[in-house]
């Protein structure tokens, strides 16, 4: 066969693939069973056309009106010691020493209690500078030195809790005490002007 006629043979076939793809569904559904050496990956290929040729409201319309297949939940059969294992919690590794954000929920003179999200509070004493800001709701930094306080008590063979976590205090991040005041009430450019001085 000559270079000739096989470019002419590929030129054939796919001009015919060309037309073909511009055919309307009808015309292809009978030249397919005119045709029964069609192959399954043609009718897939067709299947794909016809979707391709439709508008998007007669996609809509199938997928809507189409019986609705049941949903097949997944199957889990993880244990709980892998859940475990790959949980955001273990991933969170030694809590000693890690930095946390805490909230203030109640002020006893200079001890302050501060719930961290952990099992126990902590409480930590007032610090000096600043004193006046550390009030309930206040949100701080703290610095984990033990999540739960327990030792042996009086020779008892058994650890015994005092149900509190063992925290240093860093610092403030919010209080409720700043935000209701002005920021600098002492310079008055800083304060809005009134409008009676405006008209």
């Amino acid at each position: 066969m000559s270079l000739l006629q096989k470019i002419c043979r590929v030129t054939v076939q796919a001009n015919a693939y060309t037309i073909s793809r511009h055919l309307s569904v009808a015309q292809r559904t009978l030249n397919a069973n005119s045709n029964e050496t069609t192959t399954t990956t043609n009718s897939n290929a067709d299947e794909e056309v016809e979707n391709i040729n439709k508008g998007g409201f007669a996609r809509a319309f199938e997928k809507y009106t189409a019986p609705a297949a049941p949903e097949e939940l997944p199957v889990d059969n993880q244990s709980f010691a892998s859940m475990l294992r790959h949980s955001k919690f273990i991933d969170l590794g030694a809590a000693e020493g890690k930095v946390v954000s805490g909230k203030i929920f109640h002020v006893v003179g200079d001890d302050l209690y501060i719930d961290f999200g952990w099992k126990f509070h902590c409480v930590c004493t007032r610090p000096a500078r600043n004193g006046s800001d550390y009030v309930r709701g206040a949100r701080v930094r703290l610095r984990v030195k033990d999540l739960e306080l327990s030792t042996k008590f009086l020779g008892s063979s058994k650890d015994i809790t005092i149900l509190e976590a063992d925290c240093h205090l860093l610092g403030l991040i919010s209080t409720p005490t700043r935000q209701s005041t002005p920021r600098n009430p002492t310079n008055p450019t800083m304060i809005a002007p009134k409008i009676d001085t405006l008209l």
